[in-house]
Formats: C-alpha cells, sequence, structure tokens
C-alpha cells in the first residue's frame, strides 16, 4: 500500500476514510456523542456497554461464561 502526502508533507487520509475536522476533533457523524465504555466487573475489560449504564457491567466473554453457568441443563 503506498502512502501519499499531503502538499505540507504530512501524510494524507487514505481514500474513503472520513476527514478530521479543521480543529482536529472527529468529523464521523456522532463521534460527539459517543461516551466513554464501561470496564468489566469481572476482567476488566472495556465492554460494548456506555459508562453511565447501571448496574454490573460484563464484557461479551463473561457475558457468554455468565450465561452458561446459570443456564437450566435439566433438560
Amino acid at each position: 500500500m503506498r502512502t501519499v502526502t499531503a502538499p505540507s508533507g504530512t501524510p494524507a487520509a487514505p481514500a474513503g476514510a472520513p476527514a478530521a475536522a479543521p480543529d482536529g476533533q472527529d468529523a464521523r457523524p456522532g463521534a460527539a456523542e459517543q461516551e466513554e465504555r464501561a470496564f468489566c466487573v469481572r476482567c476488566s475489560e472495556p465492554t460494548e456497554h456506555p459508562a453511565s449504564t447501571p448496574g454490573a457491567t460484563l464484557c461479551p466473554v463473561c457475558e457468554w461464561q455468565e450465561a452458561e453457568r446459570v443456564a437450566c441443563s435439566c433438560t
């Protein structure tokens, strides 16, 4: 893959990538509204949930393990 440089000598963004706003902010829609992610209460990995989510948040792996643990195996 070839790196294209802008006239100023800094690397340009790849084709199709969202351009950064002039003030350095992310120009993607909704980027400003994205919240910091909560961390899993068991393994401390980031979760898919926002930090404002009430209760104990679990990452996808720990959620899966918890679901297996509490699932009924009486079939």
